[in-house]
């Protein structure tokens, strides 16, 4: 999915790069209202994007009953744009087979070093 996928509405779907990160970071901190990232930030896999302006991700994490899961963080989407990104997210989520979309102990490994990674800076 290295290309970017538009909608009618002008929002850009794009995998997560690591140039995306800092953009990430300041929505989970401003949607949770934290100073540093938890657990909870996850591993980004998609983002949404309007005018050059990440407004949204999916993150891969460990539910409550210890599976893997994906959350979405967004700050300015509208129910039916949210709707839309969530059932994207679902679609790749499902097809991925890579470890840390079907081995929650690589994916633990995973969100503990990014998120100590990103709160070095």
């Amino acid at each position: 999915m290295e290309t970017l996928r538009q909608s009618r509405d002008q929002l850009l779907y794009a995998e997560v790069y690591i140039s995306d990160m800092l953009s990430l970071k300041n929505i989970f901190l401003q949607t949770q209202t934290l100073k540093k990232l938890n657990q909870n930030f996850g591993v980004p896999f998609l983002l949404v994007k309007k005018k050059d302006r990440v407004v949204a991700f999916a993150s891969l994490v460990i539910n409550e009953k210890g599976e893997i899961a994906f959350k979405i963080y967004e700050d300015s989407l509208s129910d039916v744009e949210k709707r839309n990104f969530t059932l994207l997210a679902e679609s790749y989520f499902r097809k991925n087979n890579t470890a840390n979309f079907r081995n929650p102990e690589q994916l633990k490994s995973s969100i503990s070093r990014m998120v100590g990674w990103l709160n070095i800076g």
